[in-house]
C-alpha cells in the first residue's frame, strides 16, 4: 500500500474513533444529567478509559498523530483527520471539560449527592 494510502486509512480511522469518543462523552454526560444508566453507559466508560489510558501512555498525544506524520501528513490541526480544523482545534479543552463534568456528575448521583 502506497503512504497515500496508508495516510488515508489512518485518517479514516482516526476520524471513526473521535466520532466514538465524542458519542461516548456524550453518553457519559447525558447519564450524569438525567441519572440514565444502562449498558451503553458502561460501553462509554469502558471506551473512555482506555482512550485515557492510551492517551496519558503516550505522553499526552495521540499515537495515530505520530503514525499520520510517519506516512506523510502535515502538521497542523487537522492532518490526522479528515474532519475540519475548526472541529479538531479546541478538542481536548472542549471534549475534556464535557467529559470531566459528566463524570463528576455521574459520581455525585452514585453518591447520592444528586438525584
Amino acid at each position: 500500500m502506497s503512504n497515500a494510502r496508508t495516510l488515508a486509512a489512518v485518517r479514516a480511522f482516526h476520524t471513526a474513533i473521535y466520532v466514538v469518543m465524542v458519542a461516548a462523552i456524550i453518553v457519559v454526560l447525558y447519564a450524569g444529567i438525567t441519572g440514565h444508566a444502562g449498558g451503553l453507559l458502561w460501553i462509554a466508560l469502558a471506551l473512555l478509559t482506555i482512550e485515557s489510558v492510551v492517551f496519558l501512555g503516550n505522553g499526552m498525544k495521540c499515537p495515530l498523530t505520530a503514525l499520520a506524520v510517519r506516512y506523510g501528513a502535515d502538521k497542523g490541526y487537522a492532518f490526522d483527520t479528515f474532519l475540519p480544523e475548526n472541529v479538531t482545534r479546541h478538542t481536548f479543552r472542549f471534549f475534556g471539560s464535557l467529559m470531566v463534568f459528566g463524570l463528576l456528575l455521574l459520581v455525585l448521583r452514585w453518591i447520592r449527592v444528586i438525584s
